[in-house]
Order: C-alpha cells, then structure tokens, then sequence
C-alpha cells in the first residue's frame, strides 16, 4: 500500500541513470486497487510513467506468479534495464528480481551498492561481506540495489502535481498476455495449512563469578565445540 523503502532506493538509482544517458524511468508495480499510489509515488519522485498490475486472479500471488508477472510487464515496456530492491520488507523472499531475470532470459547483478551504465554495459560493485565484487554484464540485465547505494530524494510539489499528467497504464491478466485460467490453477494449489507462533527463545544461563566462572564458560563453549 505504500513504495517500499528498499524500492525508493531502486527508483532513485533508476532516476540518476536516466538523467545521465537521456533515458527514461517507468515505474511497475503489482497489486490491488491501493497499489496505484505506490506507482505514483515513484511518478512524483520522476519516473516518466508507470504500469499498475491488477487483476483478482494475482490477489495472493506467491513470488514466482508475481515474477511472471511483472516480466510480462516488463517486456510490454520495453525496458533494458530493470532494477529492484533486494528484497521486500513484507514478503522477505528475496527471490522475485532473480526470478524475473530468469523469465525474462537476462543476467541477474545483485546487491549493488553502487551502479553504472556505460553504453550497452551495466557494472555494479556488488556488497559482500569482505568488501565488494566489480561485477559486470551487457544490457538488458536486471540489477537489485541495497540501502547503501545512494539518499532518495523527496517528492516536491511540482512533481506530484506533474504525476498526474503523466501516462499511468492497468494492465489485467489479459493485458499481459497470461492465461487466466493457468493463474487460477495455479494459485488454487496453494494453502496456508498452519499458523503457529514463533518458538521462543530458552533462557540463557547465568554464570555466577566466584572465581570459577571462566573455567565454567570455557567449559559450555567446549561443549558447543565452540573451542
């Protein structure tokens, strides 16, 4: 119901790229009625346009029906270059931005925390633990981008105002060129069978130093084959 923080980053990434090689940003999202303002938000933060994906049938969709659906979009779009956050902060998956790569045929570039765009190439400094990767790949590619990548930038009101002339397109399952009827099998096999609280955590135990206590903790961690 709202742009996800991580998503802002990805908009903004994509907003820098288009400012300096002339292109254009169009900003896609799936789901329900409210989900348009999320596309707007991004149209007010520059996007040229956007795409709203809505259809009853996507209502629940796991992540690999909604990475169907989105590749979809994205090739009605035309775009060479997507980008995403790594993952979001509702679903957690993670899997969506591969998946859509893999759909789409095109190299997947993640963790970016920093991105650029040279001619047909895309080159990323990909976060690791140690430092990072120099990874990259010709376009069309799909990147996803971390929080560390850059500071977006705030809608103003000029920029809001202009969203509302810019082209918002809906597209349905039918819009998309997906049958309707597979979606329908397909989510129909999925149920929520249990719902149960996460186990909570054993107490810790409590070491009393009476002068013993290291050689109870080396003791523990021996038993952890920690040491």
């Amino acid at each position: 119901m709202v742009l996800d923080p991580g998503d802002a980053y990805g908009v903004e990434a994509g907003l820098r790229i288009a400012e300096a090689t002339a292109g254009e940003v169009v900003a896609i999202s799936m789901g329900g009625e409210q989900a348009v303002d999320v596309v707007r938000k991004a149209m007010a933060m520059g996007a040229a346009s956007g795409i709203h994906i809505c259809d009853p049938l996507l209502a629940g969709a796991d992540a690999l029906t909604t990475a169907r659906a989105l590749a979809a979009a994205v090739r009605s779009s035309a775009a060479e270059l997507v980008i995403a956050c790594t993952e979001s902060t509702d679903g957690y998956t993670g899997t969506v931005p591969a998946a859509v790569a893999e759909l789409l045929g095109w190299p997947s570039l993640t963790f970016a925390k920093k991105l650029e765009v040279e001619g047909r190439t895309v080159l990323i400094h990909r976060q690791t633990p140690n430092g990072h990767d120099v990874v990259e790949a010709d376009l069309p590619a799909v990147v996803t981008v971390t929080g560390g990548i850059n500071e977006p930038r705030y809608p103003t009101l000029k920029g809001i105002m202009g969203a509302r002339g810019r082209p918002l397109e809906r597209l349905d399952l039918s819009g998309l060129g997906m049958d309707a009827d597979l979606i329908a099998e397909e989510q129909g096999h999925q149920r929520v069978t249990l719902i149960q609280p996460a186990p909570q955590r054993d107490a810790g135990r409590i070491v009393e130093d009476d002068g013993s206590a290291a050689l109870v903790i080396a003791e523990y961690l021996a038993e952890l084959k920690l040491i």
